[in-house]
């Protein structure tokens, strides 16, 4: 039985790092996944009010077939700003797509946003919002180690009604392949059961990793959404990324992250709704050889990668906790 990784983070990938950087007083952050060389990656957009970069460039049919980094920020459309300065910083040093000699390498850095513009943190930027800055501070920090909750991408965010968080979870099969998740949970929908405190995620739990409440809680009644925002809150989105160390193609890719937002569906409700801009991109860090059938073990992969995403929702409410000197409801304070 797959089982998580040693830290349960998207960096058990071997070739990955993350790194973070948060603005207090904004209420903001940035999350940049890092992969050591240039990796194969993809994007699956289902939410109807997205913020994105460079997702088109992803496409299989298209000349680019690998990334130097995604980035999840929080920022709006302000946010699209972290990937420029995480672009600079790679572009320092190197690294990037290159095809004449002797001028800069351009990295390629997709990216997307979550809004967390209302939530009571200082937006006084006038024409110098932090995010380029927080791009370039998150990129430097890269580590296998990260924080969880209140941070990066999810540190002003909210998950329906509670506050909501950066999550991570991985994977290993019993032949040696790792699958891992990152999120940023800003969602509309509720990742908690109407009248109590179970996630959504908990049948997928592995090892008490968000409480260990177990299923037992969870009913869904029609229109039953227990915690999600009122009607009027239209300002949204969860943001995440899978990965792997199989050795995937730029179409394998896009099927794993297909596959992988089945784990929203699993952690949310609602979900995809017209005012999210859910988007899940996938990386391959190529490591291990795709073995045969491959259409068999990538099925293995997607279900894999959808239930990390699961786990990584409900970990990062589950984490969460309150900004500095303010009050904001979080799943802890939920009566059990």
């Amino acid at each position: 039985m797959p089982g998580p990784g040693p830290r349960n983070l998207i960096t058990d990938v071997p070739g990955l790092s993350v790194g973070q950087a948060e603005d207090a007083a904004v209420r903001t952050g940035v999350t940049v996944i890092l992969p050591d060389e240039r990796a194969v990656c993809a994007v699956d957009v289902r939410g109807g009010a997205p913020g994105t970069r460079e997702t088109d460039a992803l496409a299989p049919e298209n000349l680019v077939d690998a990334v130097d980094a995604v980035v999840l920020s929080g920022g709006s459309v302000y946010g699209l700003a972290a990937a420029d300065g995480v672009t600079a910083w790679l572009g320092a040093r190197g690294r990037g797509y290159g095809l004449v000699e002797g001028i800069p390498k351009s990295p390629v850095v997709p990216g997307a946003i979550l809004f967390d513009m209302a939530n009571g943190g200082d937006k006084r930027w006038g024409e110098d919002p932090p995010y380029r800055e927080l791009g370039k501070r998150a990129v430097a920090a890269a580590a296998a180690d990260f924080a969880l909750g209140t941070a990066g991408c999810g540190y002003g965010a909210m998950a329906g009604t509670l506050k909501g968080g950066t999550g991570s979870a991985s994977a290993v099969t019993h032949d040696g392949y790792t699958v891992g998740a990152i999120v940023g949970v800003n969602s509309w929908g509720s990742v908690v059961a109407p009248g109590g405190r179970t996630f959504w995620a908990a049948p997928f739990e592995l090892d008490a990793e968000f409480g260990g409440l177990g299923p037992e809680g969870l009913r869904a009644g029609p229109d039953a959404w227990g915690l999600a925002k009122r009607p009027a809150d239209q300002r949204n989105t969860t943001i995440a990324c899978v990965a792997t160390d199989a050795a995937l193609t730029p179409a394998q890719a896009k099927r794993l992250a297909v596959m992988a937002q089945d784990g929203f569906a699993r952690a949310i409700r609602p979900v995809h709704a017209p005012f999210d801009g859910d988007v899940v991109f996938a990386i391959s860090t190529g490591r291990c050889p795709l073995a045969e059938p491959e259409n068999y073990v990538l099925a293995r992969l997607g279900a894999l990668a959808a239930d990390c995403l699961a786990r990584a929702t409900a970990r990062g409410v589950f984490e969460a906790k309150p900004w500095p000197d303010a009050y904001v409801p979080c799943w802890r304070d939920l009566p059990s």
